[in-house]
């Protein structure tokens, strides 16, 4: 029977706009894992680090912007890697950045897209899922449940 884990978040950055929200992608670099993909932030949790505290440190490390509130999406990737025999499951979350990333090296480029744009540049259907669920949770209006408390009460 295959384990579980989670070793990595995802955080899908975006910003209001006049008429729809826009997410922010990043573009992996050369040398980079993953170079060329256009990708959100994302990063391995560190030992003794619960999943939001690595999404918020993830958004600050590449975009250049902590951010001031941080929810979390009502479903999680979640994934089947045959080599291990493990399912992986991946906490998501999501920000507003109040302007444009500053890359770090592990980026060459960055865009701001409506949803569907976004969604259709992400390599993993899951990352397009959760893409859409933002901004689908975004539109209804976030639940208070979603926001992430810094520190947890």
């Amino acid at each position: 029977m295959p384990g579980s884990v989670v070793r990595v978040v995802d955080v899908y950055p975006y910003r209001e706009s006049a008429v729809n929200p826009e997410f922010l992608l990043l573009r992996r670099a050369p040398g980079t894992q993953y170079a060329g993909q256009w990708r959100m932030v994302g990063g391995k949790i560190e030992s003794g680090e619960a999943a939001w505290e690595t999404a918020h440190r993830e958004v600050t490390e590449e975009t250049g912007h902590a951010p001031d509130r941080l929810w979390t999406l009502p479903s999680v990737n979640a994934f089947y890697e045959w080599q291990d025999d493990r399912i992986n499951l991946i906490p998501a979350f999501a920000t507003a950045l109040p302007g444009d990333p500053v890359l770090d090296d592990e980026h060459d480029a960055f865009a701001w897209l409506p949803a569907e744009e976004a969604a259709g540049r992400l390599a993993w259907p899951e990352q397009q899922r959760l893409l859409r669920l933002a901004d689908q949770t975004l539109r209804a209006g976030i639940p208070p449940q979603l926001v992430v408390r810094t520190p947890p009460e």
